[in-house]
């Protein structure tokens, strides 16, 4: 049994002295603790998608479209769950997914996530939409491997500014978000009229930046909702076009990622223009009602360009073997989003630590019983259409 599967060992030990989890174990089940936990604004947020929720549904109901088929007698009783992407070494094929204002759901927010990421080695991917400084959240990841997303600024100064930061800061890959350049249609927030921008949470970053904070005729500390007007339009409203790539890697010189990519041709188009990597992403469901289920398209779009760049998958995941299969379907790694903001919720770093090696254990024990020693063994071959 591997590191992450002996925590399953270490919870049976804790309960002969009568001791069971803080948490629940179940991934699926995290939402629920949550729920009772929260504030239903900063619940809706956190767990609310576009419209009706289709997408939302789309994405659980595609993993129950493929079954695992198991293998006997493969000697996975060592695993190792490493691997590499773009550069950076995990301990398994799990990265934590770039979510904004975590303080709404625990006051250490994304302080709290890096901590955490830090003690397993899990890389964390700090969002434009932090709660905190980018500075203060690498000071507590420390040695922790991080990437950056970005929701683009409009204004240049800003965006090099801000690039130049998180390059300071230790983030070594660039993940430039495409899919919310503006909100969808959010019923749950908008029948609780909460958005948490403009409350001015998740604008530490920019209120913290000397490019943005020079465009201001008073400091964010002094007038913060003059801070908020300026900033919103900055970075929400327009939709970036492929012939702007050459920007950030003229102003970025590590990796870069594009998330939010659903269409082959569009990841065709992202290898052609030099980028490094794709998630395979719909925003978990928060951005287009009745879109497509990102698991749909991760198999022709791994095929396609699988090869030349790392593909990355989100948008959906709760288990372990939610995992195996993204992984079986040519994913290189996968991102969490959901179920560490809920752990987020119920404990702070001991509650995203909890929901973190939860996922891990269930993935390795996961990957060992289907017969496999290590991700790169998992194919198509692994599943099975329901």
């Amino acid at each position: 049994m591997t590191m992450f599967g002996s925590y399953q060992n270490e919870i049976y030990l804790q309960g002969l002295g009568d001791q069971v989890p803080m948490f629940t174990t179940d991934g699926t089940g995290l939402e629920d603790a949550a729920r009772g936990k929260l504030e239903s604004g900063p619940f809706g947020y956190v767990a609310g998608g576009a419209g009706s929720g289709a997408t939302v549904r789309a994405n659980r109901e595609a993993f129950d479209r493929w079954r695992i088929v198991p293998r006997m007698l493969s000697d996975a009783t060592r695993r190792d769950l490493s691997t590499t992407v773009l550069g950076t070494s995990m301990p398994a094929p799990v990265l934590l997914a770039p979510v904004g204002v975590q303080s709404i759901v625990h006051p250490e927010g994304e302080l709290a996530t890096a901590r955490a990421a830090a003690e397993l080695g899990v890389p964390m991917i700090l969002s434009t939409a932090s709660s905190y400084p980018l500075e203060e959240v690498a000071e507590s990841n420390g040695d922790g491997p991080r990437w950056f997303q970005l929701y683009w600024p409009n204004d240049n100064d800003v965006t090099i500014s801000i690039l130049s930061r998180a390059k300071a800061a230790g983030f070594t890959t660039l993940v430039l978000t495409l899919d919310a350049w503006t909100l969808a249609w959010r019923t749950t927030d908008l029948d609780q009229a909460y958005l948490p921008f403009v409350r001015g949470i998740g604008t530490a970053i920019p209120f913290s930046d000397p490019a943005f904070r020079a465009g201001l005729e008073k400091s964010p500390e002094e007038d913060q909702p003059a801070a908020i007007l300026h900033w919103i339009p900055m970075f929400t409203g327009t939709d970036k076009r492929w012939d702007q790539l050459p920007f950030l890697r003229e102003h970025w010189d590590g990796p870069i990622v594009l998330k939010g990519i659903q269409h082959v041709d569009d990841a065709r188009r992202a290898g052609d223009a030099g980028m490094d990597g794709i998630v395979v992403s719909n925003h978990g469901g928060r951005q287009v009602d009745g879109a497509v289920a990102s698991l749909d398209v991760l198999p022709e779009i791994a095929a396609a360009v699988g090869d030349r760049m790392s593909v990355l998958f989100d948008s959906g995941i709760r288990t372990g073997a939610d995992i195996v299969k993204a992984l079986a379907l040519g994913a290189h790694a996968v991102l969490i989003g959901r179920p560490f903001v809920y752990g987020l919720a119920l404990g702070g770093q001991d509650g995203v630590r909890h929901a973190v090696r939860s996922l891990l254990a269930d993935l390795d024990l996961t990957l060992g019983l289907s017969g496999h020693r290590t991700p790169a063994e998992l194919t198509g071959d692994t599943l099975r259409r329901a």
